[in-house]
């Protein structure tokens, strides 16, 4: 081989060689900010679920929230309940 094609090859060699450990580094940065996502993702659903508590000892402790919950509770749930009841008795009735 000539001097020209040894050029060449260390050239693209050298090339290839700062790619391949780019490529690698970044993977491992890659990996580590994955991590650190998933953390990030805890904590958020750790914080709305406590903030769904907070919603819901707020309402309840207010005057109109804890009328309308004590209104659903006593009356709404129970029509509810009869209604899916009946509907599926109307329904195994239909199938039989």
């Amino acid at each position: 081989m000539d001097v020209a094609e040894w050029i060449l090859v260390v050239i693209l060699s050298v090339t290839l060689f700062i790619f391949l450990i780019v490529g690698i580094v970044l993977l491992v940065k890659l990996i580590g900010l994955s991590k650190e996502v998933k953390k990030v993702v805890v904590e958020g659903q750790d914080i709305a679920k406590n903030t769904n508590g907070i919603v819901n000892n707020i309402k309840g402790m207010t005057a109109f929230g804890g009328t309308i919950q004590m209104f659903v509770d006593k009356y709404i749930n129970p029509k509810l309940k009869e209604k899916v009841k009946e509907e599926k008795e109307k329904k195994d009735d239909g199938e039989k």
